[in-house]
């Protein structure tokens, strides 16, 4: 797989680890079981928002990038977006966490991870052993937007321009 750019399809095979959200797991520190989540199968048919980020609790990620999508997620739902995913080079249980930790307490953002920058490696879109910085739009199965950020800024990749691209 090459980069991916507007007009391609989304590939199949592309897999991520999940813990799906629970009220028994609900605390930040409780854990739950990893599952892999098949994302070329649900995508299908949907309206999706994929944001990646160079890690979970970085800096840069937590004050600048996650809370755009989370002070959004009204606009992009009403924009007709039915899956919103956060996806990092962190392990699930991290990635649960993050979730947590900011307020997140269902399946309103889903906390990814790419195992071993599987899918962002393919993309060509890593930051040495991280996921890069970016965001895809995916309409029933086509890519309709696709920026990585030319630097370490949130511009590109941001909630809002995510926004003005639905």
């Amino acid at each position: 797989m090459a980069e991916l750019k507007v007009g391609d399809a989304f590939p199949s095979g592309v897999q991520f680890s999940y813990i799906p959200y629970t009220p028994e797991a609900g605390d930040i520190t409780s854990c739950g079981i990893p599952i892999n989540y098949d994302a070329s199968k649900e995508f299908a048919g949907k309206k999706v928002v994929i944001f990646s980020v160079p890690g979970a609790f970085t800096p840069g990620c937590s004050a600048k990038h996650l809370p755009g999508f989370i002070e959004n997620l009204s606009k992009l739902k009403g924009k007709g977006v039915d899956i919103v995913a956060c996806i990092a080079y962190n392990d699930a249980f991290v990635m649960s966490a993050w979730g947590k930790a900011n307020g997140i307490k269902d399946d309103s953002i889903l906390f990814l991870s790419d195992p071993g920058t599987a899918f962002s490696s393919k993309l060509g879109w890593t930051m040495g052993e991280r996921t890069a910085r970016y965001a895809l739009v995916i309409d029933d199965g086509k890519i309709v937007y696709a920026e990585k950020e030319p630097g370490r800024e949130v511009s590109v990749s941001s909630a809002e321009a995510v926004l003005a691209k639905l």
